[in-house]
């Protein structure tokens, strides 16, 4: 005797089909972000085969300390946020709300030693258009240049990844996110997981260019 067949509920193909969406959107919308930078390392990668020297030269003024230690913040940060993601899977919603305080903590700590080595390095001159760097070699203003714009618009996306993480605390926190549906979380973590490898990059290629 055949046992029965057995159908899907509608409301589990449409949360599968809605979970499948929203991971693929944020797999484009990723592979945009992966792009942008891609083009701006592939314009650095240009510029550093023009001028070795000059970068090399540009790279003895940041503040390698720095650099490492919100390297070291971003990693940490990585693991909270996998961590509220394992958490919310085991309905450990505290657990969660822990974690990401955690990770929202440490990107703003990023951001102020940022605020902090940006406003050292322009108050000795070395900004774009500035009358002391304007003194120095083409090599040296582009490299300053390519500093300054892509470590601004990581750091607008740490910002823009603490707020959106911030709003997953507040829906976590009202229960309106759970180990039934967590996709928002997810997808926020992997944002998270981007931008911080997208230091990871911009750490040899500035602090540590030789």
């Amino acid at each position: 005797m055949s046992s029965p067949v057995t159908t899907p509920h509608p409301a589990h193909e449409n949360s599968h089909k809605d979970y499948e969406g929203a991971k693929l959107g944020m797999w484009l919308f990723l592979f945009t972000e992966i792009l942008l930078f891609g083009g701006l390392f592939i314009l650095y990668s240009a510029y550093r085969a023009r001028y070795p020297l000059e970068f090399h030269e540009g790279g003895q003024h940041l503040n390698v300390f720095i650099g490492v230690a919100n390297t070291l913040i971003l990693l940490t940060s990585s693991l909270t946020v996998a961590l509220s993601i394992t958490a919310i899977q085991k309905g450990e919603r505290r657990t969660v709300i822990l974690c990401l305080a955690t990770t929202i903590f440490l990107g703003a700590v990023f951001l102020v030693n940022k605020y902090i080595e940006w406003s050292g390095e322009i108050h000795r001159g070395l900004y774009p258009n500035s009358p002391v760097l304007s003194q120095r070699p083409k090599g040296d203003q582009i490299f300053f240049g390519l500093y300054y714009s892509m470590t601004g618009l990581h750091g607008l996306h740490v910002f823009a990844g603490i707020t959106l993480l911030f709003i997953m605390l507040v829906l976590v926190a009202r229960e309106k996110i759970s180990a039934a549906d967590f996709t928002k979380l997810e997808n926020s973590g992997l944002y998270w997981h981007l931008v911080d490898v997208i230091w990871i990059f911009l750490l040899p290629m500035f602090y540590l260019a030789a």
